[in-house]
């Protein structure tokens, strides 16, 4: 008995599933530490009708485990993308605060220059008629 439909629509997910991943993601390092092992994919037999059922049985193995896998990683990097994202929110609003305070110093001290300017200009013109 071939199963052939029952491969040919689980290749097509998995291969639906890698496609979804950016093609630099293999050039990083990064698994993530609470996963396991990545599982890896069976080798597929088809010399006989025996073996490629086998291989089918393998190949459904394999789909299921890959999907856990993939939730993991990908519950996983969503969970340590936002502890980044966070971090890096909190870092540049402690660094947009200082730059506001200096701003806003540096602009409360030219309105009392001005001030004191222009009072002063006042004065002395007063003073010189």
């Amino acid at each position: 008995m071939l199963q052939k439909g029952f491969l040919l629509a689980s290749v097509g997910g998995l291969v639906a599933m890698v496609a979804c991943v950016p093609a630099h993601a293999a050039e990083r390092a990064w698994v993530p530490s609470t996963c396991g092992a990545e599982p890896q994919a069976p080798a597929v037999d088809v010399s006989s009708v025996e073996k490629y059922n086998a291989s089918v049985d393998k190949v459904s193995a394999y789909e299921k485990a890959a999907r856990t896998y993939n939730a993991c990683v990908s519950k996983t990097a969503v969970k340590e993308e936002t502890a980044i994202s966070n971090d890096a929110r909190d870092k540049i609003a402690y660094i947009h605060d200082g730059s506001t305070a200096v701003q806003q110093r540096i602009g409360a001290n030219f309105t009392q220059l001005t001030t004191a300017l222009k009072a002063g200009g006042t004065k002395l013109q007063k003073a010189a008629h």
